[in-house]
C-alpha cells in the first residue's frame, strides 16, 4: 500500500498548482496562440514604420522613466541610509507614497494642472502634457521610490568597517563615490531595470496622456477593435523585451532578492555635510510628487456641487473594489506564503525560481489580460468563471503572487532554520511547526505584504479593464471610463477617494515598519 502524501506535500502542491494555473498558464496560452500564427509572427518581426514608432516610444518611455527615477531615488536612498536627521521615518513614508498611488491618478492630476494654465498658454501646456516626455516625467515621479528603497537597503547592508577604513585616508565624498556606491551598484542597476520593465508595462499613464506604446496598442486592438489576432501578436515584442530585462535584473541581484543578512552595526555618516541640502531635496520631491498632485485634485474636486450626488451612482464600484481587493490580497498571501517558504528553504533551483517570479511579475497588465481571456473565455466551467467577478481576483493573483512570493521568501529567511530543526527533533510534524513557530515570526511581514497587495489591487487597471464581466466595474475602471465624458470635478472626487484609501494603507504600512524597527 502506498504511503499517503505528507501535509507538506499537499500544501506546497496546492500552492504550486495555484501558481501555475493563475500565473503561468495565461502566459503559456499566449505563446501557444502566437505559435499558431507563424505568418503573423513574421509580419510582426519585420517592423514597418508604424511598429518602429511603437517600439521606439516604448523603449524611450522605459529608459527615460528608469533614468529619471534613478536620478531622484539614488540620492534619496543615500540620504536615508547614511544621514541622521529628525522625522526620518515620516519623511521615508511620504517619499514612498507615490509608488502606491495608481499612476493614472498622478497623470490625471498633471493633466488638470496643465489645463489650468491661462488661456494664452493652455494650448501649449495641453499639447505638452499629452506627449512622451510628459509620460516619462510622470512615471519617473511614480517609480523613484523603488530606486530609493533599493538603494537604502543596499547601503545599509554595506559593511561599515570598509567605509570607516576609507575615511582614514580620504574625504567622505570620495569614500561614498569610490567604495559605497560601487558596492551598491548591482542593486541600483537592477532596480533601474525593474523600473524600465514596469514603465513599459504601464497602461494607464500612456493611455491617459495619449502616448502610443505597445500596451495601449494591445488594449486598442483587443478592447476597441476586437482584433484578437493582432492583439495577441502585438504582445510578442513586449513579452520578449520584458522577459529579457527582468531576467537581467534577477541575474544582477543574485541571491540578494531573498537575502536576509541584517545591517552592519557600524553606520558611518558619510554625507553629514549634505544633510540640509538633502532634506531640502527630499521635501522638494515630496512637494512635487505627492503634495502638488493632491492639491490639484482637491481644487478640482472642490468644484463638485454635491459630494453625495457624485458618489451616488458609483457605490457598487467602490464596494466592489474594496471587497475584491481584500479577497484578492488574502488569496495572494495564502498562495505566496507557501511559495515563499519553499523558495527560502530550498537549496536547489532557487535562483531559477527568482528569475521566473521576476519575469512573470514583469508581464504587462494588458498582455496578461489578453492571456487570461484566451485561457478562460471558453465554454463550460471556464466560461462560467469568465462571466463572473472571479476574473478580477484571478487577475490579482496573476499579477501579484510572484512579487508577494519573493517578499515572503525574504521574510522566511529571517526565521532561523534551527527553530524548525529543533521542533522536528522534539517530534512536531511539519504543519504544526510552521503554524506555531514559522508563521508567528513572520506575522508582521505577512501583514505588510497583505497591505501592499491590497493597495496595488485596489488601484489595478490594466488587467481589470480587459477581464471585467458585463455590468461589473471597479473604482479604477469607473475613473478611467469617466475621464472622457464626465466633468473634471466629478472625476477628481473619485481619484481623491481612491488616493485617500491608498494613503490609509500606506500609513498602516508605516506603522508596521515601525513595529519592524526600520530606521
Amino acid at each position: 500500500m502506498g504511503r499517503w502524501p505528507s501535509s507538506r506535500t499537499w500544501v506546497l502542491g496546492i500552492a504550486v498548482l495555484s501558481f501555475v494555473v493563475c500565473c503561468v498558464l495565461p502566459v503559456a496560452s499566449l505563446f501557444l496562440e502566437i505559435l499558431h500564427r507563424p505568418a503573423a509572427i513574421t509580419s510582426e518581426l519585420l517592423l514597418d514604420a508604424r511598429r518602429r514608432g511603437l517600439l521606439s516610444n516604448t523603449v524611450v518611455l522605459g529608459l527615460g522613466a528608469a533614468l529619471g527615477a534613478s536620478l531622484i531615488g539614488i540620492p534619496l536612498g543615500v540620504l536615508l541610509g547614511r544621514v541622521a536627521f529628525p522625522a526620518k521615518g515620516l519623511i521615508r513614508i511620504a517619499l514612498a507614497a507615490p509608488a502606491f498611488i495608481p499612476p493614472y491618478v498622478m497623470a490625471l492630476a498633471w493633466v488638470y494642472l496643465a489645463n489650468g494654465f491661462t488661456l494664452m498658454n493652455r494650448d501649449v501646456a495641453s499639447g505638452w502634457i499629452h506627449s512622451l516626455p510628459a509620460a516619462v516625467i510622470v512615471l519617473a515621479l511614480v517609480f523613484y521610490p523603488l530606486s530609493m528603497l533599493a538603494t537604502e537597503v543596499a547601503i545599509r547592508r554595506v559593511d561599515g568597517r570598509l567605509e570607516e577604513a576609507g575615511l582614514t585616508v580620504a574625504r567622505p565624498g570620495q569614500v561614498l563615490l569610490r567604495i559605497t556606491l560601487p558596492l551598491v551598484a548591482p542593486v541600483t542597476l537592477a532596480a533601474a531595470l525593474l523600473i524600465f520593465v514596469m514603465a513599459i508595462s504601464e497602461f494607464g499613464v500612456p493611455g491617459l496622456l495619449r502616448v502610443r506604446v505597445y500596451t495601449t496598442e494591445v488594449f486598442t486592438a483587443f478592447a476597441a477593435l476586437y482584433d484578437v489576432a493582432r492583439a495577441v501578436v502585438l504582445t510578442l515584442p513586449l513579452l520578449a523585451l520584458c522577459a529579457i530585462v527582468a531576467a537581467a535584473a534577477a541575474a544582477l541581484l543574485g541571491d540578494r532578492v531573498v537575502a536576509s543578512r541584517r545591517t552592519i552595526s557600524i553606520q558611518p555618516r558619510l554625507a553629514e555635510r549634505w544633510r540640509t541640502p538633502g532634506i531640502l531635496f527630499a521635501l522638494l520631491i515630496i512637494a512635487g510628487a505627492l503634495v502638488a498632485p493632491l492639491l490639484v485634485l482637491g481644487e478640482q474636486a472642490a468644484g463638485a456641487d454635491s459630494l453625495a450626488a457624485v458618489l451616488a451612482g458609483s457605490t457598487s464600484a467602490i464596494a466592489n473594489s474594496l471587497v475584491l481587493a481584500a479577497v484578492g490580497a488574502t488569496l495572494v498571501v495564502a498562495v505566496a506564503i507557501w511559495l515563499g517558504y519553499f523558495r527560502a528553504r530550498t537549496s536547489h533551483g532557487g535562483h531559477a525560481a527568482d528569475i521566473i517570479f521576476l519575469v512573470l511579475f514583469a508581464i504587462p497588465s494588458t498582455v496578461l489580460g489578453v492571456g487570461l481571456i484566451g485561457l478562460w473565455n471558453k465554454p463550460g466551467l471556464p466560461g462560467a468563471v469568465y462571466d463572473s467577478s472571479s476574473m478580477f481576483v484571478i487577475g490579482y493573483l496573476a499579477r501579484f503572487v510572484p512579487v508577494a512570493a519573493l517578499i515572503l521568501a525574504a521574510s522566511t529567511r529571517y526565521v532561523p532554520l534551527a527553530h524548525e530543526e529543533a521542533a522536528a527533533v522534539g517530534g512536531a510534524h511539519w504543519m504544526r511547526t510552521v503554524s506555531r513557530i514559522v508563521l508567528p515570526q513572520m506575522r508582521l511581514g505577512i501583514a505588510a505584504v497583505w497591505l501592499v497587495v491590497f493597495v496595488l489591487a485596489f488601484g489595478e487597471l490594466g488587467v481589470s479593464i480587459l477581464v471585467a464581466p458585463p455590468g461589473e466595474a471597479t473604482l479604477p475602471i469607473r475613473i478611467y471610463t469617466m475621464i472622457a465624458n464626465t466633468p473634471p470635478s466629478h472625476v477628481a472626487v473619485f481619484a481623491l477617494l481612491q488616493t485617500a484609501i491608498v494613503l490609509i494603507g500606506v500609513a498602516a504600512l508605516g506603522i508596521l515598519a515601525s513595529s519592524l524597527r526600520i530606521r
